[in-house]
């Protein structure tokens, strides 16, 4: 029996030692060497402030900003803190990634699509509403839109801001990050990086 149990333990502290322990520094180790902005989470800073991350998506109200894609994260209900089942809307609740999970049949989403296109159109968007302009990501904290939908806002933030809008449409040129590899994803522009590049251009 206890020539049985013994390699057991044995192995259980040696496989606990090796994959809970050495493996994990080890990772953090040749990560810091060799990619410590991402490792460290992919921070931007401005001067010496952290702005945020570049990997997730902020809510920016202003006018003189363009807008990420619509968040459908949420958070515990402070009317029923007892009840995890109860929660409210909280845009960019990075605390807790999530999509809304409508399909393309729900009424809901059918709603909530069309309201926010109208929306848009108030707010004085001409020609087609760019899908991500409405819809949510499946993370809810998506941090980049498309180039279709950076382009569409330039006549109003440029407007907000004073800028000509061929200026303001060069900045959101410049921005644009290419497939990776020139295969694997789609074209797309990072809101944070590019609200921070219209702060620098109209501070400078």
């Amino acid at each position: 029996m206890l020539s049985q149990i013994r390699p057991a333990v044995v192995l259980l502290a040696l496989f606990t030692l090796l994959t809970g322990l050495i493996y994990p520094l080890a990772i953090t180790g040749v990560a810091q060497v060799l990619m410590p902005a991402q490792a460290n989470g992919s921070l931007l800073r401005v001067g010496d402030n952290v702005v945020g991350s570049a990997l997730i998506g902020q809510n920016f109200a202003s006018d003189k900003y363009f807008h990420g894609r619509p968040s459908a994260t949420q958070t515990q209900d402070p009317a029923h803190p007892d009840d995890p089942s109860k929660t409210i809307d909280a845009p960019y609740n990075a605390a807790n990634s999530v999509g809304s999970n409508l399909g393309p049949t729900s009424q809901k989403l059918i709603d909530r699509v069309k309201a926010g296109v109208d929306a848009l159109h108030a707010a004085g968007w001409t020609g087609p509403v760019p899908a991500d302009a409405v819809t949510t990501s499946a993370s809810g904290l998506d941090p980049h839109i498309s180039p279709e939908n950076a382009l569409a806002q330039v006549a109003s933030v440029a407007k907000a801001r004073g800028l000509p809008e061929d200026q303001v449409r060069a900045l959101v040129q410049e921005q644009i990050q290419g497939r990776m590899l020139g295969l694997i994803g789609e074209p797309r522009v990072n809101v944070l990086r590019l609200n921070m590049a219209l702060d620098a251009l109209t501070a400078s």
